[in-house]
């Protein structure tokens, strides 16, 4: 049995998350592992590094999978690419070791996510964007930010009820950029802010609380030396609101 890696770019508008469900068509596991199932005639188990919520993007999303294929891994590449939906796509898929795992293997995750700091619409990013009107005190979220880098209980910033898995996580680096940080190449982009998380791994809604934290301090709901009393609370009710997926994208998974 053969073990093949793959990095997934797709667009997680229309699909339910990344794990397949029994009661819709609509995720990204379910359509790879269908896909894969014609293709081999077996029946195909797909491995992610992780699961990404409902409406959720990725860059640089990392699966395995086992198949008994006398195909190479281009031709493999190419048959998904050809029948997988527009928003799907395989970017690079090789075959590796018998052990490796890409949920089990993985040594760090980037997550990026979006805010339109402006009252004026921008049309081509409205599914991957979240929007906030009130003017944004960068310096702030980044003193805030820092609070929250290091290793940490973080169990406030995480909707799971689940007690019994361990909440605590490293926070390598929290980054806050504008668009001139970004290089922007259009003035439409002027008004774009990016939080940028990197850390060994991410709790369920992690990314989301934590942003939607950041942007309390930025709206001087809260101040930045709050975030220190929220850690220390372990509830979720002391942390901010739950911001929305379609702002955050999976960038890259490390091994």
């Amino acid at each position: 049995m053969r073990n093949f890696k793959m990095i997934l770019q797709y667009e997680g508008t229309r699909y339910q998350g990344w794990q397949k469900q029994e009661n819709t068509e609509h995720t990204i596991q379910g359509k790879l592992e269908a896909l894969l199932s014609k293709m081999t005639g077996q029946k195909i188990e797909v491995q992610g590094s992780g699961r990404t919520d409902a409406g959720v993007h990725a860059l640089g999303q990392v699966a395995n999978f086992h198949a008994d294929t006398e195909m190479h891994a281009g031709e493999i590449m190419e048959y998904m690419n050809t029948y997988l939906p527009e928003d799907i796509a395989v970017i690079s898929l090789k075959e590796v070791s018998e052990r490796f795992h890409s949920r089990l293997n993985a040594k760090g995750k980037t997550y990026c996510y979006r805010v339109l700091n402006t009252h004026i619409p921008h049309v081509f990013d409205r599914r991957y964007t979240y929007v906030v009107p009130e003017k944004l005190d960068l310096e702030a979220m980044r003193k805030a930010a820092e609070y929250l880098t290091g290793t940490h209980d973080f169990k406030a910033f995480t909707s799971t009820k689940r007690g019994k898995k361990s909440t605590l996580r490293t926070i390598e680096s929290i980054r806050i950029e504008t668009a001139a940080g970004m290089s922007a190449q259009t003035a439409g982009m002027q008004d774009e802010i990016r939080f940028w998380y990197s850390g060994n791994g991410f709790l369920y809604h992690m990314v989301r609380i934590m942003t939607g934290t950041l942007l309390e301090v930025g709206t001087h709901k809260r101040r930045p030396e709050e975030v220190l009393e929220v850690l220390s609370s372990l509830c979720r009710e002391r942390a901010g609101a739950l911001v929305p997926a379609k702002g955050l994208t999976l960038m890259e998974v490390r091994y």
